[in-house]
């Protein structure tokens, strides 16, 4: 079923976004946005894990990725590889290195264009496009695991930038909750139109209850965003209210239930198979794909903030803006709450244990990301005012469809869309507003693992990535 918790998790700072532009591998979604498509939820290994699973199953131990960049003499093809991992019992340490290949193509092709027909290019000549680093980023991360907390660091520093990037991650799990302390520096925020943003600073601290049989569920936590945003690889954008400097308090609570219309339990002898040797068991490529079923589920919750500080139209923010930059007109309100819920239903049919034709499945979820944003536009439309916020992205239901089907053995094809079904954004009517394509190929050892190669056209970006109990 898809993860109603893409509801919740999206209200704070700290909803990681699968994303090619870092050696991470994530990026975080914008609080105040519209809900971002279940495929971009980022893995729930850390990318040096991945690169240390992938690198086995790729020529050299490289992996390739797409992320547009400032110059496009660089290209967006990129080749990453973990140069260095050590381990200890509670420990490790990992380098990650990122080639692409283009500029450096372009420039000895251009070397050897240029030269004399009888005189080949000089050696320090080509070392020198070899040696350029604006086509090489590094990133250093380490991990240190204590009885019940986890600090994450890591640094990566890219050529084609001028500062690089500082992050660190602290987890506690207590009894019944967990606190997660981070801070970034830049921090990397996307918004719905597939924009990045830089936040010079960036620290949030959250405590989050753990999942009860009752369904309810609550989230309370600090945001501080300090020196103003900044678009990643584009020249122009309004930035997001949610970025702007300020300290932010803010709560949550939701609500979830789930109702199986039918559900076909998994049972020994489903999985059997007689053969002249006697049974054979066929497992699931993955665990949680085990069971067909159809069901219902539904999550309602409520969010409140406050902001203290950082006035968009103080003249101390305005001197900061870009020629090419604007904080918009609309005003961040210093008090706010808001309701917001989904609605999904699932369809699942086959095992996906069989060779072929054992897995079709169908989730369909309905997002109402602001109730006061859809109340407004109704009561807008009822009076027939010549007022619309149909610019408000929040004002208009969300419909996400997503396609699963196996195509051979543990490959499964994958397509996640995103519908809005109102006018926004300049689009008249109902229309599509984010589609992503991905390719996975399930290990069965891991009981519910997979990699994953996805592409967003709307973002122009994709990557390969080993995923963990997704569903």
């Amino acid at each position: 079923m898809a993860n109603l918790r893409t509801a919740v998790d999206s209200q704070f700072w700290d909803q990681p976004i699968s994303s090619s532009q870092t050696l991470e591998g994530c990026a975080y979604s914008i609080p105040g946005d519209p809900f971002p498509l279940e495929v971009t939820r980022a893995s729930k290994a850390l990318r040096v894990q991945q690169l240390s699973v992938l690198g086995n199953g790729f020529p050299l131990g490289t992996i390739p990725s797409f992320s547009p960049t400032s110059t496009k003499d660089l290209g967006s093809f990129s080749l990453q590889s973990l140069f260095l991992k050590l381990a200890t019992s509670n420990s490790w340490l990992g380098l990650i290195g990122q080639f692409r290949p283009k500029k450096l193509i372009s420039s000895i092709k251009g070397e050897f264009t240029n030269a004399d027909e009888f005189e080949w290019p000089a050696f320090k000549d080509v070392a020198k496009h070899v040696f350029d680093k604006s086509i090489y980023s590094l990133g250093l991360f380490s991990q240190i695991s204590l009885s019940s907390s986890s600090v994450l660091l890591s640094t990566e520093r890219h050529g084609d930038k001028r500062r690089p990037r500082y992050k660190m991650m602290l987890w506690h799990e207590l009894p019944d909750h967990d606190i997660t302390l981070e801070a970034a520096w830049p921090g990397l925020f996307l918004d719905h139109k597939g924009k990045y943003w830089d936040v010079p600073e960036s620290i949030s601290l959250d405590m989050s209850s753990l999942p009860s049989e009752s369904g309810f569920q609550y989230r309370i936590g600090v945001h501080k965003n300090g020196g103003h945003p900044q678009p990643v690889n584009t020249l122009n954008g309004e930035v997001p209210c949610a970025l702007m400097p300020g300290l932010c308090a803010k709560a949550a609570f939701s609500y979830e239930k789930r109702k199986d219309f039918w559900r076909q339990k998994d049972k020994v002898d489903d999985t059997a198979v007689k053969t002249d040797k006697g049974k054979v068991w066929h497992l699931s490529y993955d665990m949680r794909l085990r069971e067909p079923h159809a069901a219902i589920s539904g999550i309602i919750g409520g969010t409140s903030a406050a902001w203290f500080g950082g006035s968009e139209s103080s003249p101390s923010t305005e001197s900061h803006v870009d020629r090419d930059t604007s904080i918009g007109t609309k005003k961040r309100s210093p008090l706010n709450a808001d309701l917001f819920g989904s609605v999904c239903y699932t369809f699942q049919h086959g095992r996906f244990a069989k060779l072929y034709g054992d897995l079709t499945r169908v989730d369909a979820r309905l997002d109402i990301c602001s109730a006061s944003a859809v109340a407004k536009r109704v009561f807008n439309i009822l009076r027939r005012s010549s007022f619309s916020n149909a610019d408000n992205p929040l004002s208009s239901p969300k419909l996400s469809l997503i396609l699963q089907q196996q195509i051979a053995g543990p490959i499964m094809v994958r397509v996640d869309s995103k519908f809005s079904l109102g006018s926004s954004s300049g689009k008249r009517g109902p229309h599509v507003e984010d589609l992503i394509c991905s390719l996975s190929y399930s290990l069965r050892l891991l009981r519910s693992g997979k990699v994953v190669a996805w592409y967003s056209p709307k973002r122009k970006e994709g990557m390969v990535e080993l995923r963990l109990f997704e569903f």
